[in-house]
């Protein structure tokens, strides 16, 4: 077998001796991280330990079709066979779905969002899941010609009639031609046959279903079915897909790409700015009591976040692995478990951390020089102390829920209680009149309204057929678990630290430049909800065409994404550059905090376009399963770079706030060169090779 050509997103030139030394390193930091061997002790472990009992609730509980599965049409077999059961779905013999991913191991809700440690296989499918998968196949095969249309009038070229008239038998107008062309995701037909053309009639070249060949059955498959537009299922469909990526005719288009990104990340978009809502009402609630309040809401979260929030989320990422390795295992029972173990961890974390905050005030008065910003910060984490557990739970259950594929319950959680948080501090803060405390206590009752709404989700709606209630294992495998979930936490801890540095430094000027910098921590987290879950898109997305052995379409995805990384990014730096001395405003009406915030905002604007060009490269190299480059060309720029940069400037130089984000600036215009030049020399077909490894193995 010939080697692999590689495939660079740029110039066809490539070091082969780079590529070497980049693939050695990427080897020895990917057997530090692969979590999938201790993933798979834990299970092991605990399907050994099933009780008789254990397995006929199992049984019972996969006998009934859960919510999902009776709208989506599909009924469970008579004799209970658990998901894994794919013949009727996806016929004898064929492949895993490959065309559909979900996206996993994400820390959200709490400023910047980032991605945790994954483990090397993918995440178990629903039948759901599966279905969407071969109607993205099926799509795929359309454009391409290589299926009949979906509708007959999409017949002729560009959509049009078979002669190239509308369904009227008119010529549509020249808006209607420029649409069609501009973006039709369909190849263009002639293109598309004359490269079948070219290619000749092999024995893997594929050819449209209803065009009769040599290779066609005289009297049909008995085994393959047919949908309404004439397209194949079952095991035709796996046939023909097959045939069609190993003759090379799946090809892509920028417009397919675009559109498949925008609606990966449309509902992530609304989760993260939803979730995201609920910690920045309280800042906004607090802002115009004054500059002291506005600066020790800002303390008071850094010091959640680095010594709760990004625990707790890298941590809960391990769920993500054990979940789903224990979801497809067909022991649906066992996801309820590992909920229950990191739950019960988690908790007994929260007694020290609780501890930390009680006593507070006494740690970050030596931080800060500001007593009052020091009390005030205190106090609030004082009363934050009782949505700890809530907070734990929530975050575990999320992962819970992702695990079984029902992604849009937490959206429906927050859709609820995002608009009630903003009532409650209404009430509490203005119209009872509570003031400072008033944010808080609106966030307590926030974080517990969560995990219930959520529990009553998985009551009445979906969810439930993974829980098979207390266990008496709760306590055992432990070990391996938090082996597990460290990884996650550090690497999530590293990433939250160097930004939440930046407000310890800030602090040392003095209050208005600490609420200043409030101002701008909760700006940069905000338009960062923007990028970050297209990158996570984009990421999903790649590694669905890796698997499915399509390198040209996976480079077509990436530079897809890295343009619209980059005009995000351009259009962040547009509004947050043209509304610099309104954007403060909405948090103050000091004049002082103002002006420090509008002469630091022309360098974070210029940041947003690194940002977004930054966070899509490191989903990139996610998706091709290099996810340990981008962190440490992350904490490397952040810890070695930026940060010296950032001080240097802001306190060797005077510079203050303007300062401290110059160096971040720099920090992520080098990851943003790094990661980039690392996918240009990057070999495609060696990143395929890798996923059929994977695959086989799994």
């Amino acid at each position: 077998m010939a080697p692999s050509r590689p495939i660079p997103m740029g110039s066809p030139s490539t070091g082969t001796r780079r590529e070497s030394i980049a693939g050695m390193a990427s080897s020895f930091a990917a057997s530090l991280a692969d979590p999938s061997p201790l993933a798979q002790q834990v299970l092991a472990r605990d399907i050994a330990e099933l009780t008789p009992s254990e397995i006929e609730a199992e049984n019972r509980a996969a006998a009934s079709a859960p919510a999902s599965y009776h709208s989506a049409g599909i009924v469970p077999y008579a004799d209970g066979s658990t998901d894994n059961d794919d013949d009727i779905l996806d016929g004898p013999g064929s492949s895993a779905p490959y065309l559909y991913r979900r996206p996993s191991a994400i820390a959200y809700g709490n400023a910047r969002p980032v991605l945790g440690v994954a483990a090397n296989g993918d995440p178990a499918l629903t039948k759901v899941e599966k279905l969407k998968s071969r109607e993205a196949e099926r799509s795929l095969l359309r454009d391409n010609h290589l299926l009949p249309p979906r509708h007959a009038s999409a017949a002729g070229p560009s959509g049009l009639g078979p002669s190239g008239a509308g369904v009227d038998g008119q010529q549509p107008g020249f808006l209607g031609r420029m649409y069609k062309r501009i973006f039709s995701t369909r190849r263009p037909k002639e293109a598309a046959e004359e490269e079948r053309r070219l290619q000749g009639s092999g024995a893997d070249a594929a050819a449209p279903i209803g065009e009769v060949t040599e290779r066609t059955a005289l009297l049909g498959s008995a085994s393959s079915a047919t949908e309404s537009d004439g397209s194949e299922t079952g095991p035709a469909l796996d046939e023909q897909w097959d045939a069609a990526v190993a003759a090379g005719q799946i090809h892509t288009t920028w417009q397919r790409e675009a559109k498949t990104i925008a609606v990966y990340s449309r509902s992530l978009i609304i989760t993260f700015l939803l979730q995201y809502s609920i910690n920045i009402t309280g800042i906004f609630a607090v802002s115009h009591i004054g500059k002291a309040e506005l600066g020790a809401v800002s303390l008071s979260a850094m010091t959640a976040s680095i010594t709760f929030y990004a625990p707790c989320q890298g941590l809960a990422t391990c769920l993500d692995t054990l979940c789903s390795q224990a979801y497809g295992s067909g022991h649906k029972f066992l996801v309820g478990l590992q909920l229950q173990r990191m739950c019960c961890f988690l908790l007994i974390l929260c007694v020290p951390i609780a501890t930390v905050w009680v006593y507070s005030e006494e740690i970050l008065v030596n931080l800060v020089p500001e007593r009052e910003i020091a009390a005030l910060a205190g106090l609030y984490l004082r009363i934050l102390v009782f949505s700890m557990p809530a907070s734990a739970v929530f975050e575990c259950s999320k992962r819970y829920m992702q695990a079984q594929g029902l992604f849009t319950a937490n959206t429906y959680v927050l859709f609820i209680s995002a608009p009630l948080n903003i009532l409650l501090n209404w009430l509490f803060v203005w119209k009872l009149e509570l003031g400072y405390i008033g944010a808080p206590i609106s966030a307590v009752i926030t974080q517990w309204m969560m995990p219930l709404l959520l529990l009553l989700y998985v009551y009445f709606i979906d969810g439930s057929q993974c829980w098979g209630g207390f266990s008496k294992r709760i306590l055992s495998n432990w070990g391996p678990m938090i082996k597990l979930a460290l990884p996650g936490m550090i690497m999530i801890e590293a990433e939250y630290f160097a930004f939440e540095i930046l407000t310890l430094a800030a602090g040392r000027f003095g209050a208005t430049e600490l609420a200043a910098q409030s101002i701008l921590v909760t700006l940069t987290s905000t338009t960062y909800q923007i990028p970050f879950p297209v990158s996570i898109a984009a990421s999903t997305r790649i590694a669905n065409l890796i698997g499915a052995k399509l390198p040209d379409a996976a480079i077509t995805c990436a530079k897809v994404a890295t343009v619209a990384g980059f005009l995000l990014g351009g259009f962040n730096l547009a509004w947050v550059a043209a509304f610099r001395y309104q954007i403060p405003r909405l948090f103050t009406n000091d004049p002082d905090v103002i002006e420090l915030v509008a002469k630091a905002c022309p360098i974070v604007a210029f940041m947003q376009v690194f940002d977004g060009t930054a966070a899509v490269a490191s989903a990139l190299l996610r998706g091709v399963g290099r996810q340990e480059i981008g962190s440490y060309a992350n904490l490397a720029a952040y810890y070695i770079v930026a940060l010296p940069i950032s001080f240097a400037l802001g306190l060797g130089l005077d510079w203050r706030l303007p300062g401290l984000w110059g160096g971040v600036t720099v920090g992520l215009f080098l990851v943003t060169v790094a990661e980039n030049l690392y996918l240009y020399y990057f070999n495609w077909n060696h990143a395929v090779e890798e996923a059929e490894i994977r695959n086989a193995s799994g």
